[in-house]
């Protein structure tokens, strides 16, 4: 299979073109615009008012809460804060015994939350069935994966689902995790959640990111647990 015939089927970087002992100038150039798109994504902060309108029109109540970062730089920074709510936010959180808790975070890619939240939030609501209680939606900004145990704790959730943006890699600026986390406090590991990761169109389509974190909710029902205990149990399903 020739490079040309490769590039076809990814956007990784393979096969590149080269000028005697160098990369061709046209790839130097795409490399370059693909670095200046990452840090942009890094960079770029979560705009809650263009997300609670949509919320808003599919019957969701929604909280904009803060992580303690008090902007993009500290929040860079300092990990440690963007994994804590500030005290403002922990106030506006009320228990909400048993629901499913989520959360949209920007994370490391603003615009992957902005882009791809809602449409998977509008392929996944139809597979949850009955008997699955919906807390308010939060809208996570300056915050890390582990901020969704806080919050998740704080609603006194039974399952805690976080949609956040990825770091950006150099054809993927705007990449979403999805977290799913049973029973959420603060302390849980990494080890204790499972995630679905690179969900956008060109990665993993909204509907089957959508079947994926399903499966995962309603195992994690089942069993009352997640994270390296819950595998995933699926068919091979076609994007």
């Amino acid at each position: 299979m020739t490079s040309d015939s490769l590039r076809r089927y990814t956007t990784a970087r393979v096969g590149l073109r080269r000028a005697g002992s160098s990369l061709a100038t046209s790839e130097l150039l795409e490399m370059a615009q693909c670095l200046a798109e990452a840090r942009d994504a890094v960079h770029a902060e979560l705009s809650s008012a263009s997300l609670v309108p949509q919320l808003t029109e599919r019957g969701f109540h929604t909280l904009c809460l803060k992580s303690a970062a008090r902007d993009r730089t500290e929040y860079l920074r300092r990990p440690d804060l963007g994994r804590q709510l500030s005290e403002a936010s922990r106030a506006l959180l009320k228990p909400d015994p048993g629901c499913v808790a989520i959360a949209i975070a920007d994370g490391l890619s603003a615009i992957a939350a902005e882009r791809h939240a809602m449409p998977v939030l509008d392929e996944l609501l139809p597979l949850l069935g009955e008997g699955w209680g919906l807390g308010p939606v939060a809208i996570a900004e300056q915050a890390r994966v582990a901020i969704g145990d806080e919050i998740g704790e704080r609603l006194k959730a039974e399952v805690m689902l976080l949609l956040i943006g990825e770091r950006p890699g150099l054809s993927s600026p705007d990449s979403l995790g999805a977290y799913i986390t049973w029973a959420p406090r603060v302390g849980r590991s990494d080890a204790e959640r499972n995630c679905v990761s690179n969900i956008r169109p060109e990665g993993l389509s909204y509907s089957l990111a959508a079947r994926k974190i399903a499966s995962y909710l309603n195992e994690a029902r089942r069993r009352k647990l997640t994270g390296v205990a819950l595998k995933e149990e699926l068919p091979q399903l076609e994007r």
